[in-house]
């Protein structure tokens, strides 16, 4: 940015200072002809973000200006571009009359495109969620606040948990996040993007929501009494309207949401489960990528968000296992999801409809989809089921509506309204009107044409028309001398010469005219119809959720029917029943079938203590256990012969290891980290899973913390624990503790051409493995062969020297520790050995010292 006073910049940059001054971290795209250009900081920083030419233009205050520009028809895509990496634009137009004022055209910004705020299709994933959230902390609450500005779905949430804060923040992935600028927030590692601290102050913010929202107070909504969460609602909003330029009314209320809702999920769980996100950054192997085979965009979002927020309300997730029930039992999920097909994503429809960016083919879906709504109301039209009874009653009737779009707009409207053509004729006499004054403009054109040449005598004479020079008549230099006189010229060209007559010049001022008159009166209908539909945005919303719900009722379905799914139970009885369980990912990438498996926990089977081999399933086992009770409380059917779950307020994992070297945690920290939140909040309605605790450290520590922590879980926290461990000791506590119970994944070994081979049954067994196979595992995992056959000897080694030490069990809770043993057992000493072998009470004195000089030899 250029250091000098504005006062000895050129007017245009002058005007240009004064609005990047308004925003000095956000990149202005200031308009210009055809190109928005960026200019000093910005066209450098653009340059690198876009990859377009940097140049060097005229100059100001005597030095050269920084330029780079992209063009006005492709703003969108370099907008995507720089939304994807966070960076934020501010759009600067020309609002003011060319000629009309002194000095350069008035410019403003017009809007300010961020991540969190984007609206535009072209601009974000259509099956995703796009969301603005915003964070307070205040009086011992923590408060958030998320906005999907595309839907117009707005929430609150509050609690006094800040790990439950951080796990809702994880789960919402937003695309920004605003906290108060002198705040000191831990936020898990996400980023904030500061404002001013009276942002979000709760009175502000009352006043501000009510005015939004048309009422008196909150309580409509449930949000009157609460603090920072309604602080961050009040700044998420005043953020909206900052960036937008224009009035938000499809931000119509408030939605507020409780911890106790949901299943609790925190980050670690979230990412280990997969659940929209993989662990290796492969997009179809995760959970939604499986399940979801929704129609519409509208329910493709809708099923990540119960996907992301699992219910616990028996009655609500049991009218949507009834909903799919019903749709399975009589095939009309077939049926729903044809009569979906023609639905556009009304959704954001109607939030462009509401900031007035919505273009002609925006209104031509929408009106192509309440159209179709009679088709889709008619589906359920004698159904048992509830929820899609009262769904279908949701829908609405728009008929009116529905009927004036489809006789306003042309089967094939243009990108933007302004270009015109976006009405069909018959809509409006007076439009229709101007419109014939410019059809009818190439028959006279023809006429002029045929006419001047035979007045001239020119054969090669011609009439055009281009959007500079205007309508002319163009003659060829080798016949200038025949050109009559009251032709005047408009324009010399290399090889020929431009002309107008005033009976040219009286039609063009005609057309042209009637073709500027036409455009403007397609802007007044256009806004007109933009009207409209926002008269209706209320019940048009209520349309939208509706629809979105059965099209996720309809995947469900679908998904259940093909991939051989059940109905759930959610009972009131303690306890987690899985029969013939699946992993619902796994078994989409196999080609062989998958081997299913039993969950079985109730009062007697708090804890399994799961032992087996690596690659033996044990991870794939507890995950899905984890996946079928995510699932059920989705309101989804499970990848299983039967599923009787009771209550469940939490699902925890401890899964993997990795650094997190943003945060200077090494991999046991974390690990120590994840499991620390797991004993502290852990609850006897809790899910746990728990793999290899205490693999990061020595293996004596690991032991022990491994054995107090699966103690503590089946004793104090009582929770719903999988606990896979390598440490066999472990297994003793099947034997100590009443609600401990081992099991198993089991591997068979045999012979072939090739050698020793091992095939893994992933069957849960009960009781402990026998043995790890780890050398096994490393051979098939490429290990050289002379690693793997030294390995073996020093196993051999390991287990002769078990064998020959006295036998010791694993010391119950509150007793001493055994010394920790060596890894490795020690290397063969020649002295030792040496020693072993002689008899000190048959050496002469002779014999004695040359033994002795031997010894030091072998030192």
């Amino acid at each position: 940015m250029s250091s000098a006073k504005p006062g000895e910049h050129t007017p245009m940059m002058q005007q240009y200072l004064a609005i990047k001054s308004q925003y000095p971290d956000t990149l202005v795209l200031y308009r210009m002809g055809d190109f928005y250009e960026l200019f000093y900081e910005d066209a450098r920083k653009a340059s690198k973000l876009l990859n377009i030419t940097l140049t060097k233009r005229g100059e100001s205050n005597g030095a050269p200006i920084a330029m780079a520009g992209v063009p006005y028809h492709q703003l969108e895509n370099y907008l995507g571009r720089l939304i994807r990496q966070g960076e934020s634009a501010a759009i600067v137009e020309q609002v003011g009359e060319v000629g009309l004022e002194k000095g350069p055209v008035r410019r403003e910004v017009v809007r300010v495109v961020t991540p969190g705020t984007a609206t535009e299709d072209s601009l974000l994933d259509s099956r995703a969620q796009n969301l603005l959230a915003a964070a307070c902390i205040s009086g011992g609450k923590f408060g958030l606040a998320w906005l999907e500005l595309s839907s117009g779905r707005f929430s609150v949430l509050e609690t006094e948990s800040a790990g439950d804060w951080r796990a809702e923040l994880h789960r919402l992935r937003a695309s920004e996040l605003l906290t108060p600028e002198d705040s000191a927030y831990e936020l898990g590692g996400l980023h904030g993007r500061a404002r001013p601290v009276w942002h979000f102050d709760t009175s502000s913010a009352r006043r501000l929501l009510t005015e939004q929202f048309g009422t008196r107070d909150l309580r409509g909504f449930g949000a009157d009494e609460l603090g920072p969460a309604l602080g961050a609602a009040g700044a998420l909003l005043q953020y909206v309207q900052e960036t937008q330029k224009a009035k938000v009314a499809h931000l119509t209320g408030l939605r507020v949401e409780t911890i106790d809702e949901a299943l609790i999920l925190d980050p670690s769980t979230r990412r280990n489960l997969e659940i929209e996100h993989s662990l290796s950054g492969s997009a179809p192997h995760t959970l939604v990528a499986v399940l979801d085979a929704c129609v519409t965009s509208m329910g493709s979002r809708q099923m990540r968000r119960w996907l992301s927020r699992p219910l616990r309300d028996r009655e609500t997730v049991g009218a949507r296992h009834d909903a799919v029930a019903m749709l399975i039992d009589d095939g009309s999920y077939r049926t729903l999801r044809e009569a979906l097909r023609p639905i556009a994503d009304i959704e954001r429809i109607l939030a462009r409809v509401s900031l007035r960016s919505a273009r002609p083919r925006d209104l031509a879906g929408l009106g192509a989809s309440l159209a179709g709504l009679p088709a889709l109301a008619q589906t359920f039209a004698t159904v048992d089921a509830p929820l899609p009874r009262s769904l279908a009653e949701r829908l609405g009737d728009h008929p009116s509506l529905a009927a004036e779009l489809a006789r306003a707009i042309v089967d094939e409207p243009p990108l933007l309204a302004r270009d015109g053509g976006v009405f069909r004729p018959g809509f409006d006499a007076s439009l229709d009107e101007l419109r014939n004054l410019s059809t009818n403009a190439d028959g006279f054109l023809l006429d002029l044409e045929s006419r001047e040449r035979a007045r001239s005598g020119i054969d090669g004479l011609k009439v055009g028309y281009n959007r500079v020079q205007g309508y002319f008549i163009e003659v060829s230099k080798l016949h200038s001398a025949k050109v009559p006189a009251d032709y005047l010229r408009r324009q010399t060209l290399t090889n020929a010469e431009r002309y107008i007559t005033e009976e040219l010049k009286r039609f063009e001022d005609q057309v042209l005219g009637a073709r500027d008159k036409s455009l403007a009166r397609e802007k007044q209908l256009y806004e007109a119809l933009l009207d409209r539909v926002a008269a209706d945005l209320v019940p048009l919303q209520a349309t939208a959720a509706a629809i979105a719900e059965l099209d996720v009722l309809g995947s469900y379905a679908e998904r259940a029917e093909a991939m051989r799914w059940t109905r759930p139970a959610l009972v009131e009885s303690a306890g987690i029943r899985i029969s013939g369980g699946r992993h619902p990912v796994v078994e989409t990438t196999l080609d062989t079938p998958f081997v299913p498996n039993d969950s079985l926990l109730d009062d007697s089977r708090r804890l399994l203590l799961i032992t087996g081999p690596n690659m033996g399933g044990k991870s794939t086992y507890m995950r899905q256990t984890a996946l079928i009770v995510l699932l059920a409380h989705a309101g989804s059917f499970v990848p299983a012969e039967s599923a009787v779950i009771g209550p469940v307020d939490r699902i925890f994992t401890r899964i993997g290891a990795a650094d997190d070297l943003a945060r200077a945690q090494s991999t046991f920290m974390v690990e120590m980290s994840e499991t620390a939140n797991i004993l502290h909040n852990a609850t006897a309605q809790s899910l746990v899973l728990m793999d290899e605790v205490g693999r990061g450290t020595s293996t004596y520590d690991g032991l022990a913390l491994a054995r107090a922590c699966a103690e503590y879980l089946a004793t104090t926290s009582k929770a719903w624990t999988l606990f896979a461990t390598h440490y066999f000791e472990l297994t003793a506590l099947a034997d100590e503790l009443p609600a401990v119970v081992n099991v198993h994944l089991d591997a068979a070994e045999y012979s072939s051409a090739a050698g020793e081979q091992l095939v893994f049954l992933h069957k849960v067994q009960p009781g402990p493995a026998n043995r790890s196979y780890g050398l096994q595992v490393a051979a098939l995992a490429g290990v050289p062969g002379p690693v793997i056959a030294r390995a073996r000897t020093i196993l051999n080694a390991l287990e002769k020297q078990a064998e020959a030490a006295p036998a010791k069990a694993l010391p119950a809770a509150r007793k001493p520790e055994p010394p920790q043993l060596a890894l490795f057992a020690p290397a063969e000493s020649k002295a030792l050995s040496l020693l072993d072998k002689t008899d000190p009470d048959a050496l002469s004195p002779r014999e004695a010292l040359e033994l002795l000089y031997k010894l030091k030899k072998l030192r």
